[in-house]
């Protein structure tokens, strides 16, 4: 679920609050780094359990309808393709997800369903639910591409459902797009029937990636003051209160990678951390830093100083 770039960028996010508290206590801001990717396996599955209470709160309004005082003809023969779609279903009954619900006690839409409302008008509101609630039968196919479309289309975007995301854990905010597009991939692919069609995903894709995340913080951090300057001397004209605080924490982490990852090709480095400072810091940060670190690499390779074992690393 969580990439070797989202990594990075938690580990970028971790040291630069470090920096902003004045925090030197290296195990208490470890553990609060794993527990921010730790949270994440939370955000998918909130995410995902929105689509089966979507499916509940719509048969709780049916069967209310129909035994209302007054009900008309369509309350008491409504159209259950949304209740019975196929892929809701499979999802409200898979083994994986409900235990995976259980253990990390995911309970937000029992205590918020004022936003599962919110989120079913705006599916019965949406142009997506009208087209497929044109008839009445259930093929597995296209109850799948109409949950896959429901979900990237109009809950994924939803402002409300990312303002509370927001509100309840503020690091989820750079976590949505990834679990969105683990989820948006996982129901594109989903094509059999039963139980087990759908598994929650492993939050590492291996221990070594777990690794990784210890390995970076701990590195980086410790080594700050070394690191710092081997990239100093090669801005002449900056000085260090005018490198920005979060390029500086990308160059030390670049270079922690060139010096003491050596499994980790160079250019993996360097292409990883100009889409971060792209993303995370100024408009000119990646112009910035790509120089510095193509100088450092051909510094680095011209001494020996940099060592990387295996085919292709350079």
């Amino acid at each position: 679920m969580v990439n070797r770039r989202h990594i990075r960028v938690k580990v970028m996010q971790s040291i630069y609050a470090m920096h902003q508290n004045n925090s030197d206590n290296l195990e208490k801001e470890e553990k609060f780094l794993f527990q921010s990717i730790e949270n994440i396996r939370d955000l998918y599955l909130i995410m995902v359990s929105a689509l089966t209470e979507l499916r509940k709160s719509e048969e709780d309004f049916i069967d209310k309808s129909a035994k209302k005082h007054l009900a008309t003809a369509a309350d008491r023969n409504p159209n259950r393709k949304f209740v019975n779609n196929k892929v809701l279903l499979l999802l409200d009954e898979n083994n994986s997800l409900s235990i995976a619900l259980e253990d990390r006690k995911i309970n937000n839409w029992k205590n918020n369903d004022d936003y599962i409302l919110i989120l079913l008008d705006a599916v019965k509101e949406s142009d997506v639910y009208r087209k497929y609630m044109h008839n009445r039968d259930n093929d597995f196919e296209e109850d799948r591409k109409f949950v896959f479309d429901l979900f990237t289309e109009v809950i994924a975007p939803n402002e409300k459902l990312y303002e509370y995301l927001e509100d309840y854990k503020l690091t989820w905010v750079d976590d949505i797009p990834v679990v969105n597009t683990m989820i948006s991939k996982q129901l594109k692919v989903l094509s059999t029937e039963g139980k087990d069609a759908f598994s929650v995903p492993r939050l590492y894709k291996d221990a070594d990636d777990k690794d990784f995340v210890k390995d970076l913080f701990r590195k980086t951090v410790l080594n700050e003051v070394e690191l710092t300057k081997e990239f100093i001397d090669k801005t002449p004209n900056w000085d260090t209160e005018r490198i920005a605080e979060v390029d500086a924490i990308i160059l030390k982490m670049a270079i922690c990678e060139f010096l003491k990852f050596p499994s980790i090709p160079v250019k993996v480095t360097i292409n990883e951390y100009l889409e971060i400072a792209k993303e995370y810091s100024t408009p000119k940060s990646s112009i910035f830093i790509n120089g510095i670190l193509d100088n450092l690499v051909k510094e680095y390779q011209g001494g020996n100083k940099m060592i990387k074992t295996g085919r292709g690393l350079l």
